[in-house]
């Protein structure tokens, strides 16, 4: 027996938010933040610019403030020209002012640049590795939570950059400022306010630990009710003809209910460290103000001393303020941030798998394929596992030797299976539902990988291909059409983008389906849209044929093609499929049995175990599994 390999946890199970539906704790809020950082450090030049205009505001904001200085005193004390001094000094506040405004203006602006570009590159990141993550994952998750984090998650990541970067580097450089100019207007005031400080501090960061915790649970239960809607609006027919509105709508109002107590906590929670925070703030305020009061009486300090001085204590603590208010958005964005990065981080689909060192390829000499025993595999012509990025000009003999494979490790799917394939011939797996035929196919496309046997194409193991490589060699035609947003050419042409309009209508004569095609309002370039909604189910699956055919490909996988389809549709989908076969090695799952009549061997399989082998005369003559089921299906 081969060695094992040892393959990822769980199966194709669909439900909404399985991919996060745990209550788990969250990363390092230090490390998420880092990581977003990466995504703005290229835009230097954007960056510097909003550094300077926000220096530059918060400058002016604090030179306008301490104005009120010189114009407070020259009325206060009568000093001079008090209306020229007040004139002036108005001229110059109003001057400032005017430069706040700007320098606000052109940070917004470069700032706004800066976070768009890093969603952009956010987005394509998450993209790019969702497509090369293997199917098993999107089996595992569901369509409306993996689509939040390109909406919900990916959005509210977008605010905090729009905004809360900027307050970030303001809220230091007037903290900064400010302690600089209270230090300068009175040394003992700034003791006496810094003295507060701890107290605020520990307060909004008591309320920010629980408040991150929470809004992590709310942005999981929101991927929950996504996924929820998703599969039940996609699913609206079985739904109602089933009568499950009244269980779907339980089932939803449970998942919203679950949403509106993670929602209630991270909402208190949020809005709780303004209210906190600035109270607190108000306290210091007041007892800076009294004190500062107790000085202008008692200490010969100035009037507009104090007024400045009580101005640049709240703006000394407005920086704690001013991101208290930005928690919301700071929570919810980090916790966005890690589901997003939560799957860029996720291991990629193989290119190359390591193989096990006794792998059996090549089928012992003098047996004939079509004999019921199963094929016998000898090792002594070696094989192919060096690695491979060009298969070269494939021949499609394809071998499946002692396959063993289960979506679980405590439940196998295939046990000990071998099929043998030659060049250009068609195999048929039969059996009742769940006995391991697709996932036949599917190990053949390597969605999935083995736990022990071997794959090989043309006697090299599939795990030393290229997965580009190998998948280009085979085609594809499944039960459940998909069509993309596009004219019918381009649905065709999809299975090979570089061919020519004359090689689309080519394949769509070998499918059968240019007759139709011409038919249509625009012809080739009529556009389908809602997955090809305004074409019959049959008229699809010509267009999956047609685009199969283009492909060219040596290897050919038709899996149910014609099991939703009536009998006349069958047939045209027949002669497409036949003229599709030729030449081409194809593995066949039918669900009517007269469509394989003619295969040079067929696979019986029940529970994950071939029973039954031979051509179709052969199996007849048996009068077992395979004779069973053809006459019941005749009989229908």
């Amino acid at each position: 027996m081969p060695a094992q390999i040892q393959i990822g946890r769980g199966g194709p199970q669909m439900g909404a938010g399985s991919f996060d539906s745990g209550h788990s704790k969250p990363k390092n809020t230090k490390d998420t933040i880092l990581r977003l950082l990466r995504y703005i450090k290229d835009e230097k030049v954007l960056l510097s610019l909003t550094v300077v205009s926000v220096i530059a505001s918060t400058a002016a904001q604090l030179a306008a403030a301490y104005m009120l200085r010189p114009i407070i005193n020259s009325i206060a004390y009568h000093e001079g020209n008090s209306s020229a001094i007040l004139l002036k000094n108005l001229l110059v506040m109003g001057l400032i002012y005017i430069v706040e405004v700007i320098a606000t203006m052109v940070q917004l602006r470069a700032m706004l640049s800066v976070s768009q570009n890093a969603l952009t590159k956010i987005r394509s990141d998450l993209y790019r590795k969702m497509q090369k993550l293997p199917l098993r994952f999107f089996d595992t998750n569901s369509n409306g939570d993996l689509m939040s984090r390109y909406t919900n998650d990916v959005d509210i990541v977008g605010e905090m950059l729009n905004t809360t970067v900027i307050q970030l580097i303001s809220s230091v450089i007037s903290f900064v400022g400010s302690l600089a100019l209270m230090f300068y207007t009175n040394v003992w005031l700034t003791i006496i306010t810094i003295v507060f400080t701890p107290v605020i501090v520990y307060a909004g960061k008591f309320i920010a630990n629980k408040g991150r915790k929470y809004y992590k649970l709310q942005q999981e239960a929101l991927g929950d009710i996504n996924g929820y809607v998703e599969e039940t609006v996609a699913g609206q027919k079985v739904v109602k003809v089933f009568n499950h509105e009244s269980i779907a709508i339980d089932e939803f109002n449970d998942l919203n209910a679950k949403l509106l107590d993670k929602q209630i906590l991270a909402q208190f929670f949020g809005h709780t460290m303004g209210p906190v925070v600035g109270n607190l703030n108000q306290v210091c305020y007041c007892g800076t103000a009294a004190i500062a009061g107790i000085f202008c009486v008692l200490k010969g300090f100035d009037v507009g001393g104090l007024t400045i001085f009580v101005n640049y204590s709240k703006q000394f603590a407005g920086p704690i303020n001013q991101l208290s208010t930005q928690m919301n958005t700071v929570f919810s964005a980090l916790a966005g941030a890690e589901r997003v990065f939560k799957i860029m981080d996720m291991e990629p689909e193989d290119i190359y798998t390591e193989i096990p060192e006794e792998v059996h390829l090549v089928m012992t000499e003098g047996k004939d394929f079509g004999e019921e025993k199963a094929p016998v595999f000898s090792s002594e012509y070696g094989y192919k596992s060096e690695r491979c990025d060009n298969l070269g000009d494939v021949q499609g003999e394809v071998i499946l030797n002692h396959v063993i494979f289960g979506y679980t490790k405590e439940k196998l799917i295939l046990n000990d299976v071998s099929v043998y394939a030659k060049k250009g011939q068609k195999i048929a797996l039969v059996g009742t539902t769940g006995a391991g035929k697709t996932t036949i196919t599917n190990l053949i496309n390597r969605f999935y990988e083995i736990q022990g046997g071997s794959i090989t194409i043309d006697g090299r193991d599939i795990r030393s291909i290229d997965i580009d490589t190998l998948r280009k060699n085979i085609a594809l035609v499944l039960q459940d059409t998909h069509l993309f947003t596009g004219t019918v050419r381009e649905n065709i042409r999809y299975g090979r983008l570089d061919a020519t309009n004359e090689e689309v209508i080519e394949a769509a004569k070998t499918a059968n389906a240019h007759y139709f095609i011409e038919r249509l309002e625009d012809g080739y370039d009529t556009i389908l849209e809602g997955d090809g909604s305004n074409l019959s189910q049959g008229q699809r699956q010509l267009l999956n044929i047609a685009r199969a055919a283009l492909s060219k490909a040596p290897i050919l996988i038709l899996d149910e093609a014609t099991s939703s389809v009536d009998t006349r549709t069958e047939v045209n989908i027949q002669k497409g499929m036949d003229a599709l076969m030729a030449n081409r090695t194809t593995f066949v799952i039918a669900h009517r049995l007269s469509t394989i009549r003619n295969s040079e061997a067929i696979m019986v399989l029940e529970q994950g175990k071939i029973i039954e082998r031979g051509n179709h005369e052969q199996l007849i003559a048996k009068q077992g599994r395979y004779y069973g089921l053809y006459n019941s299906l005749a009989e229908e």
